[in-house]
């Protein structure tokens, strides 16, 4: 069986959104009991990644680590139309991935204890992100 969704996450701003309950409800709704889910994200200044769940201080860690590889108003980025933040969060999502695939077992997420599903927004301010997330296995 295959099924599709589409929704929108709304940003704060440059950080992590945990969107792991979003991705795992579209799960329990597709009746899947074996099977993959493929999450897509229809943008290319934010990213999605899987990662600690527990400590918000990794988010943190990440985001002081990631702003200190690419820091914004470098000189070196020609393409400033959209601001000294754009070009970075391109990298940025380069860098990483805008798009998940994930195993379902048993009807869930089989993701690790302390994993989460983030939308990592690179952008300075709030945006209004879209993703396709697409679901295929053997249903119920």
């Amino acid at each position: 069986m295959l099924k599709q969704y589409n929704f929108s996450i709304s940003t704060p701003g440059r950080g992590f959104v945990d969107m792991t309950s979003n991705i795992a409800a579209l799960v329990a709704e597709a009746d899947i009991v074996t099977g993959l889910c493929h999450v897509f994200l229809h943008h290319t200044s934010a990213s999605l990644v899987i990662g600690e769940n527990a400590d918000p201080l990794v988010q943190k860690d990440l985001e002081a680590f990631m702003l200190r590889l690419i820091p914004d108003g470098d000189p070196l980025y020609t393409h400033v139309a959209e601001g000294h933040d754009d070009m970075p969060a391109h990298v940025r999502s380069i860098l990483t991935q805008t798009f998940l695939v994930l195993p379902i077992t048993n009807q869930r997420l089989a993701l690790g204890t302390w994993q989460g599903i983030f939308l990592w927004e690179h952008r300075l301010r709030a945006y209004e992100r879209k993703f396709t997330v697409t679901i295929h296995g053997v249903s119920v």
